[in-house]
């Protein structure tokens, strides 16, 4: 039964059509939409065939409704994390919904998978046999049609979920805002997560960061987001370390934190009468959250209009340079960069760039792209397998040992540590 409960159209034809070529166009994938309830719109579902699998699974009541479930489990967790959901169904294969809001209304999801990341072995023939046991259905079939999925690797099917992601809010008029906000949120307590996992291995005592507020205010002042970002996640991390549970505690150094983001936009050139009353609501605002995760989410929110209001007033031409050699950087991480190469972006000599940079953000370039370079080995320790050589190239490095050696004192920890203790929380 196709599903025609829904309060606003999930998609009209047209964009689904748009949508799910591009899709394939890019990933071979074909895409199931599906409302709020589960089951398939009608009008919307032509183009995805279900694999046979998929098919003798369904033909069962059983198996249907495990179907139905899993669905609608995918969709909620979409929907309260703001991002693509992957998981392995109840017969064993992997599945991906992408969420579909408008604003605060849920609409349903867009689904695609119904793949094996490997092909199929004797760990996996066990583990399907041993999750559709209870069904009645030919076992041999199912083994066969198993054998007949296609196989997509890991990465390529969170690469898949993101670009849909984008494709779909890009060519719609659905409206993205209270999902981008959950989608930041969870990824503000994944980064604060993997900060806390870090520093519990360590031996010494964790203290609250006070030397690191000055790194914050350089990087709003320089208009670093990212660099911003990261920083205030280290900060959350020791607070939530130090008082666990302590709302209100975490409450008090938020307002903290606000004083200084202000401050620093201040120093920044921003008119200070503005500032004051933009900081009262967002004190305001902190005063009344109840929840740990919104509270990060709102000062990280905080963070970024603080470091708009500078770009909106910025006009030293020290500042305004830099904002080409942070995009420079953050673009052209992976390759083999010298300072000179820098510099040319920024048109400015080696020796000026170096101390202007140093000047403004209070480290060096080579501190900063260090730092670009470990956050995205960060994510791909934390997302994939592929192992640290590859993983160590990737982002920039050309020398292993040398990028054991960065990661470590970047993160505490030796990369294949940090992966083990993502692993471990997990």
């Amino acid at each position: 039964m196709a599903d025609t409960k829904n309060k606003k159209t999930l998609l009209t034809k047209k964009e689904f059509l748009r949508i799910s070529q591009t899709f394939a166009n890019n990933f071979n994938m074909p895409i199931e939409p599906l409302g709020i309830t589960g089951r398939p719109l009608r009008g919307l579902n032509c183009c995805c065939p279900k694999p046979t699998f998929c098919k003798l699974i369904d033909a069962t009541t059983q198996g249907h409704n495990r179907c139905v479930q899993d669905r609608l489990r995918s969709m909620q967790m979409a929907f309260e994390t703001g991002q693509a959901y992957i998981s392995i169904c109840h017969a064993g294969i992997f599945s991906v919904c992408v969420p579909v809001m408008d604003g605060d209304d849920p609409l349903g999801g867009l689904f695609f998978g119904k793949c094996l990341t490997q092909p199929l072995n004797i760990v996996t023939d066990n583990d399907i046999e041993k999750r559709l046991r209870d069904l009645p259905i030919d076992w041999s079939n199912v083994l066969v049609a198993a054998d007949k999925l296609d196989i997509v690797p890991t990465r390529t099917i969170h690469e898949a979920a993101e670009f849909l992601y984008i494709i779909l809010y890009q060519n719609t008029n659905l409206d993205p805002r209270i999902i981008k906000w959950q989608q930041n949120k969870t990824q503000q307590q994944a980064r604060i997560g993997e900060y806390i996992q870090q520093v519990k291995g360590r031996a010494e005592t964790i203290k609250y960061p006070y030397h690191i507020e000055r790194e914050l205010m350089n990087c709003v002042k320089m208009g670093d987001k990212a660099g911003a970002k990261d920083i205030l996640n280290s900060i959350l991390g020791s607070i939530v370390v130090q008082n666990p549970g302590s709302l209100n505690i975490l409450k008090a150094r938020v307002v903290e934190l606000l004083s200084i983001l202000c401050r620093s936009a201040a120093e920044a050139g921003v008119d200070i009468n503005l500032l004051l009353k933009r900081n009262s609501g967002y004190i305001s605002g902190a005063i009344q959250i109840d929840s740990q995760q919104d509270l990060c989410a709102w000062l990280a929110q905080a963070i970024t209009e603080f470091i708009e209001s500078v770009y909106e007033i910025q006009d030293t031409s020290r500042i305004s340079r830099l904002n080409p050699v942070i995009d420079f950087i953050q673009k052209n991480y992976t390759k083999n960069l010298t300072i000179a190469d820098i510099a040319e972006a920024a048109y400015l000599s080696p020796s000026r760039l170096a101390h202007v940079f140093k000047e403004q953000t209070g480290q060096t370039i080579i501190e900063y792209l260090n730092r670009i370079r470990i956050n995205q080995a960060k994510l791909l320790l934390s997302t994939t397998d592929e192992n640290c050589t590859q993983i160590c190239f990737q982002v920039g490095y050309n020398n292993q040992s040398y990028f054991n050696r960065i990661f470590k004192k970047v993160t505490g920890v030796t990369p294949k540590n940090f992966r083990l203790t993502v692993r471990e929380s997990n």
